[in-house]
């Protein structure tokens, strides 16, 4: 080790053991609050610390670990705006975006799909597939037909007589 190593542990100790209580009481007047003023007091002290430089030649150390702080306050109360303001827009986003379902809405969709399944269950395979491809995956009536190896016309035939089954086992899409 060399010889500058315990001579700045020495002063980090000094300065910390000197000033720490007055930093302290100062940032809790500052703050009202005990807990942000440790924090930044531990803050202060690693900043100091951190650029070893400062120790060497420190004349008045309570001017300078107060201007140490006072940055450090500075920081903070931007990030803490910063974050409000992130969390405001978050808010409002969530407010303009529709909530989860309620269980009546759940239960009605359960519901419907149901009907929907028995309805599709009485119509021919290729009618059930073309009203899933069409309305599920969303694939045009000529995508359907190209893979269903059909005409475009006969898509529509399928999609009709899907949809009429769907009206007949579903009450409400009658009304």
């Amino acid at each position: 080790m060399s010889i500058a190593q315990p001579s700045l542990q020495q002063q980090v100790q000094s300065l910390y053991s000197e000033h720490h209580g007055w930093l302290l009481g100062w940032l809790r007047k500052k703050l009202s609050c005990p807990h942000g003023a440790a924090d930044v007091a531990q803050d202060t002290f690693v900043r100091i610390i951190a650029s070893r430089d400062a120790l060497f030649g420190m004349r008045e150390p309570r001017a300078y670990l107060s201007t140490t702080a006072k940055r450090l306050l500075l920081d903070r109360a931007r990030r803490q705006l910063l974050e409000r303001s992130y969390l405001a827009e978050l808010a409002l986003l969530a407010d303009s975006l529709p909530g989860a379902p309620s269980p009546d809405e759940i239960l009605m969709a359960v519901q419907a799909l149901e009907q929907i399944a028995t309805a599709l269950a009485s119509v021919s395979a290729r009618a059930r597939d073309a009203f899933l491809l069409h309305y599920l995956e969303e694939q045009s009536q000529a995508a359907v037909a190209a893979q269903l190896n059909v005409s475009t016309r006969m898509v529509q035939k399928y999609l009709v007589q899907a949809l009429l089954a769907c009206r007949h086992a579903c009450p409400a899409m009658a009304a």
